[in-house]
């Protein structure tokens, strides 16, 4: 029996862990720590002893976060689908990673997340871990910086010179959309409350907008590319600083939804796991060129407070829980 095997058969003897789980539709407030299985592991997974995780405060609304695929109920659930942790087991069919190996990765929506002490994902959802970081700083990494790189660059298609509007510029993605977008060459205008001027500036931006101070339409030129993480009056306003052939790139909402919206390109995107874009973000991590922006750090006992903390305004970056030391 191989040590994957055996740490396996050891876990799947039974074995409980402590997770945040949800039993109710609803907010924070229904987040319970609780005691929970250990997830068993199927053909191509990984079961990963989880050391940090994070998430987005929104995905408590979200339909997989309550459904699987074939939209069956699949309470209580676990929520937080960016984790770092080591790889203690491996199922049939994994390549590319082993035993005892330091991953971070993006983890299936519509299966359990990494708010436990051990969570069950697919392999090719994994990368080796940037071994400059902590667990809790690569924990912020995955869903922030996938989201920026397939906004600017997979939908985008920001190149040097280009201008590049990134509204938000504070938060988990804003933060790495603004170093992104510097390091590709292109002029960045970040967007934002007051408190994330200086943050902004430090990653990168080239101007810096206070957006309950101006409206940014009055005083940005014409864009290549603008990137909405805040959706809603910002969003619409939006269309008005595009340059012919720009786009509006959305990860919160259908920009060609509105009937106002102008015959110009716009995306609406979910981010999706993609092992190589998390293996060039290491990368360029371990090269000094791009950092997480860790606004928080919260003991999965205290979850909900979490959640909560990141539901209010004011903190830079991302929040994570530590799962262990």
């Amino acid at each position: 029996m191989s040590v994957s095997e055996s740490v396996e058969a050891q876990l799947s003897a039974g074995q409980t862990m402590h997770a945040l789980r949800l039993h109710e539709h609803g907010g924070p407030e229904q987040l319970v720590y609780e005691t929970a299985s250990v997830p068993p592991i199927g053909i191509g997974d990984a079961l990963v002893r989880v050391h940090a995780a994070s998430f987005t405060p929104t995905e408590l609304s979200w339909p997989p976060t309550w459904e699987d695929r074939a939209g069956r109920d699949r309470r209580p659930v676990i929520p937080a689908h960016e984790v770092a942790g080591t790889v203690t087991a491996l199922g049939y069919g994994t390549t590319g990673l082993a035993v005892g190996a330091a991953v971070y990765g993006l983890t299936d929506w519509y299966r359990d997340g990494a708010a436990a002490e051990y969570i069950a994902v697919e392999v090719r959802d994994l990368a080796p871990a940037p071994a400059s970081l902590s667990f809790v700083e690569a924990a912020v990494v995955p869903l922030a910086g996938l989201t920026a790189w397939q906004a600017l660059f997979d939908h985008g298609a920001l190149s040097a010179g280009q201008t590049a509007l990134i509204h938000g510029a504070g938060g988990g993605v804003g933060t790495f959309a603004v170093q992104l977008a510097h390091a590709a060459g292109a002029h960045v205008v970040a967007t934002g409350r007051e408190w994330a001027r200086q943050l902004a500036t430090e990653l990168g931006a080239d101007e810096f907008i206070d957006l309950e101070r101006q409206r940014f339409e009055d005083v940005v030129g014409a864009v290549d590319v603008a990137l909405d993480l805040v959706g809603g009056d910002i969003l619409q306003r939006s269309w008005a600083v595009i340059k012919p052939g720009g786009v509006l790139v959305s990860a919160v909402e259908d920009p060609a939804a509105s009937p106002a919206a102008p015959k110009a390109r716009s995306v609406f995107f979910v981010v999706v796991p993609d092992r190589a874009e998390l293996v060039e973000l290491a990368r360029r991590i371990e090269a000094g060129a791009l950092r997480p922006i860790v606004g928080a750090v919260v003991p999965l006992a205290d979850g909900r407070a979490a959640f909560e903390t990141k539901r209010n305004t004011g903190v830079p970056g991302k929040v994570a829980l530590q799962v262990t030391d």
